[in-house]
């Protein structure tokens, strides 16, 4: 697995490419060929392995080992490259980065020491560049990662910044001891979104963090879902996996739900199913993790509905009743003003001859 990226800094730019295969061929990082990766990097075959997608170990504290990196450029002109280690983090894209030069490493960045500091390689020529891994005595147990680096600065005429081009190869170190694979889900959140349709349903959004609480490098699956109250009418929302996370750090999610049936009350459940790294000696299993929120999902538009329906039926009613209470009247009136008529009328003449 490979990645590129590109950073332009208020001094330095950096394109990095960080390879997982046993070869690493050049490929250009940026749009300028003054920016491009002309050379590649792999690991070497050593006691330690060959064809190997990166470096990884399993480490006792106070231990260490000798590996080799070879380096190869692909160029048409003399490369001069510098030689250092980093250590590594998840970035928001859900990739291994590594440090920048100017920024202090205290795990694998700290404890990998190349054997050289710069390699110079003319076109078409490979080096092994060798390199020691001492791992603390005071290390702690778990997983850390970083990564061996060949780089080249770039100044940029244009625009007045220097560029750094890196190119290099993960380091993975499992530091034996107790191990403690924990993951964990914070802060769950779930808001009800209505729809603008009196007959559909609305949608819900899901948040929470999932955070790596243990030693051990972790990504997991993940199953959202949301029901009204008693389970009713469950809802399932589409949860991207959680990429793999050193330990310590967080992964912000949100999931869409859609379908969802507004009965006043839903609540969200939150699955985790922990994946662990492949990683030679036993590693404890990860329970899965489950977590729970609940809101608020009033079908205002539905209640509105329900109420204009109310108040016409009701008005109809009372219109009716008006119009029944006006008859009733004019029905009264005419009989009182017939009687009255007649009582009018004297009697001799209301007696027929």
């Amino acid at each position: 697995m490979s990645m590129n990226v590109s950073r332009v800094l208020a001094v330095v730019g950096t394109a990095l490419c960080l390879a997982a295969g046993p070869a690493a061929a050049a490929a250009a990082s940026s749009g300028d060929d003054a920016d491009a990766v002309t050379w590649g990097v792999r690991t070497a075959a050593t006691d330690h392995g060959a064809d190997r997608d990166n470096f990884r170990y399993t480490l006792d504290p106070g231990s260490e080992l000798a590996d080799e990196l070879v380096v190869t450029n692909h160029g048409d002109d003399v490369l001069r490259l510098d030689v250092y280690a980093a250590d590594g983090y998840t970035t928001s894209a859900g990739q291994l980065d590594v440090l920048t030069r100017d920024t202090t490493s205290t795990g694998v960045g700290a404890w990998l020491v190349p054997g050289v500091e710069q390699v110079r390689l003319a076109p078409g020529e490979s080096a092994d560049v060798p390199f020691t891994l001492r791992v603390p005595d005071d290390a702690t147990p778990g997983d850390h990662a970083g990564a061996i680096l060949t780089s080249r600065t770039v100044s940029a005429q244009d625009s007045g910044l220097d560029y750094e081009t890196r190119s290099g190869i993960r380091v993975h170190v499992r530091v034996a001891g107790d191990l403690a694979p924990r993951l964990t889900v914070a802060d769950p959140h779930v808001e009800y979104h209505p729809t603008l349709d009196p007959f559909g349903l609305g949608d819900a959004t899901v948040t929470y963090t999932v955070r790596n609480e243990g030693n051990v490098r972790l990504a997991a699956r993940q199953e959202v879902g949301v029901a009204g109250p008693f389970g009713w009418f469950r809802a399932d929302g589409v949860a991207a996996d959680v990429p793999e996370l050193l330990p310590g750090e967080s992964w912000p999610v949100t999931v869409r739900v859609d379908g969802v049936v507004p009965l006043f009350h839903v609540g969200a459940d939150v699955l985790l199913l922990g994946e662990l790294p492949e990683v030679e000696g036993a590693t404890p299993g990860v329970a899965p993790v489950t977590a729970h929120a609940s809101g608020w999902a009033v079908p205002w538009l539905h209640l509105t509905v329900v109420v204009l329906l109310a108040a016409g039926v009701v008005l109809a009613v009372r219109r009716r009743r008006t119009r029944t209470r006006r008859e009733d009247a004019r029905v009264r009136e005419a009989v009182e003003r017939a009687l009255a008529e007649r009582a009018a009328v004297p009697e001799d003449e209301a007696v027929a001859p």
